[in-house]
């Protein structure tokens, strides 16, 4: 039987933008099918011009339509999207995440709508120098592999990391101008991330005070398109400042993850995140212990940084440890190098041990349950 466009057309519904994470003709990007025989040639219509992912959205096509009865040879042609096309494309995404004018308080954040099934962790630590980011770029690729639609924002505003950790390389994409430009935030090895790292230079320092890093937040959370992923990671900033405050305000559905280091004297600073969590009324769900003791060539188990710290913590907050990460060279390579351990070395104890923490907190299930339509009269 001769190829039909509707069949060309199923096939590529399995294609998804690489910024967007929608498919290409939900996205109204494929813009003409042309059938020759057995020749099948696509154009598609990019969302912005000079696309870095230009090369990647025709492979995945190609990939896509090959496999197809009947199809020996795909040609892809890339063209860009009228302006009246990219306010249609604006308008099926739904405006969430999508930049706006106005006044007051601004748009309202997707995220902390009862009904959005978004799972906020936040990944908090008493202190610096834990490996709190490090631990939630590991953990965010990890429930990637097992399935999830995941983000990062990195809300640690002073000490942002995110991206080189991640191994990100491009900027995020503006989509349109004006009230009808989507922002998407980069992404790299299929996670989603936003990052003061993107608005700053590398040596630059961030000097602001409470309302700057207030504003800031919201707008991360408001002025990118996230889409809806089933996890929201937020690398928070150590301590019990102003961006945990904000969180509170802005996420009262997060659940916050403490991290802290084996020795005992870890966890007396640690708890304060706790304290903080009780104050402001969310929910502390696990602690994670980093840079556990490891075993070396001998079979023996170094414990460098003491041991018990993450137990006597997780008594403190009467928490669940979901698990110990061992200290291994290759997890500090990875996040220098862009290139975590997760995906570097995925079958290292390390690598299983967030497997493992991923796999726990999705167990858990959510934090809170809310249903507009159970109501107390």
């Amino acid at each position: 039987m001769p190829l039909t466009e509707p069949q060309i057309t199923d096939a590529l519904r399995s294609v998804m933008d690489p910024e967007l994470n929608r498919s290409i003709v939900e996205l109204g990007m494929v813009k003409t099918v042309d059938i020759d025989g057995a020749r099948v040639k696509v154009t598609v219509a990019l969302t912005v011009a000079g696309c870095p992912m230009k090369e990647e959205i025709t492979k995945r096509v190609t990939d896509a339509l090959l496999p197809v009865t009947g199809v020996d040879r795909v040609e892809v042609e890339l063209t860009v999207m009228s302006p009246e096309q990219l306010v249609n494309l604006r308008r099926s995404l739904g405006g969430d995440g999508a930049a706006h004018g106005g006044q007051g308080q601004g748009p309202p954040i997707p995220f902390s709508d009862p009904d959005n099934r978004t799972r906020i962790i936040g990944v908090a630590s008493g202190k610096g120098g834990v490996g709190k980011s490090s631990v939630t770029v590991n953990l965010a690729i990890a429930l990637k592999g097992l399935g999830y639609d995941v983000g990062i924002l990195d809300a640690d505003v002073y000490g942002f990391s995110i991206p080189r950790m991640l191994g990100v390389e491009n900027q995020p994409t503006i989509i349109g101008e004006g009230e009808d430009r989507i922002i998407a935030p980069a992404q790299a090895h299929g996670v989603k991330c936003i990052s003061m790292g993107f608005f700053m230079e590398e040596d630059q320092a961030v000097i602001w005070r409470g309302p700057m890093l207030h504003k800031a937040l919201r707008q991360f959370l408001t002025d990118f398109w996230w889409g809806d992923p089933d996890y929201l990671l937020i690398d928070m900033p150590p301590g019990t400042g102003d961006v945990a405050i904000s969180m509170a305000q802005y996420l009262p559905r997060s659940e916050l993850f403490v991290v802290t280091t084996p020795q005992p004297a870890a966890q007396s600073v640690a708890q304060r995140t706790g304290a903080l969590a009780k104050e402001v009324k969310l929910s502390v769900r696990g602690v994670i212990e980093n840079m556990s003791g490891f075993t070396g060539e001998d079979g023996r188990l170094y414990e460098i940084f003491g041991s018990g710290g993450g137990d006597l913590l997780a008594e403190t907050l009467d928490a669940p440890l979901l698990g110990r990460v061992p200290l291994v060279p290759a997890l500090r390579e990875g996040g220098d190098t862009g290139m975590p351990i997760t995906v570097s070395h995925p079958d290292s104890e390390a690598a299983r041990a967030f497997k493992t923490i991923a796999e726990r907190i999705v167990a858990m299930g959510p934090a809170r349950v809310y249903k507009r339509e159970l109501q107390v009269s």
